[in-house]
């Protein structure tokens, strides 16, 4: 693991066995934080996976956090979509859920994505100015 720059945030090469282990055990934190909401009365079932994803997508990176979205989805069905577990049949009501779902984790995971590269980037020295601008009109 090497460093990051900005807040000492310590990450992890995004195609490593280290990440896809991380990501598996990100999921599995997030579900026993998810039982703890529902057994407090909440009815989000992916509010304890969404912030965790986008954190686990700023340290192992996208694949990692794909990865991880795509192991969330069943386990909510099984674990928190009643009755719980058990797969049956989804309502339009639990699909609606698992699209928005997806559609969040896949904007969170590149925003993500984007702010590593943005780390990397400041770490490296930042953008070189290039000898000729574009918007300079040499005539």
């Amino acid at each position: 693991m090497r460093r990051a720059g900005l807040f000492g945030v310590p990450r992890i090469r995004p195609w490593s066995w280290q990440a896809f282990l991380l990501g598996f055990v990100v999921v599995a934190m997030s579900a026993v934080l998810q039982s703890l909401c529902v057994a407090l009365g909440a009815k989000l079932y992916f509010a304890a996976f969404l912030p965790s994803l986008f954190v686990l997508a700023l340290v192992a990176g996208a694949p990692a956090a794909a990865f991880a979205a795509l192991l969330t989805i069943p386990l909510v069905w099984w674990a928190f979509i009643p009755p719980v577990f058990r797969f049956t049949t989804l309502t339009s009501a639990n699909a609606d859920s698992i699209n928005l779902f997806c559609l969040l984790a896949i904007l969170l995971i590149g925003l993500a994505d984007l702010c590593r590269k943005t780390v990397t980037i400041i770490r490296s020295g930042g953008l070189k100015p290039s000898s000729e601008s574009a918007a300079t009109n040499p005539q």
